[in-house]
């Protein structure tokens, strides 16, 4: 998997999970699906990831967006 798939996944299991916890525990957890979404468009205009650094540290390919 390279670590642009990875930050992808990551991203959208994010969202999911904060929709769920949202819904299921506290509309708090909506501010975590803000978060990602901001950080989401903060890496697609700086091209820095937190994300993609941790992933690559794991051993994950470079990809074509993160390397």
């Amino acid at each position: 998997m390279t670590i642009d798939r990875a930050v992808l996944m990551f991203a959208g299991f994010m969202v999911l999970a904060s929709l769920a916890l949202g819904v299921l525990a506290s509309p708090w957890w909506y501010l975590l699906t803000v978060f990602a979404g901001l950080n989401m468009m903060q890496a697609s205009m700086t091209g820095f990831c937190p994300a993609a650094i941790v992933f690559k540290r794991l051993g994950c390919k470079a990809g074509v967006a993160f390397k």
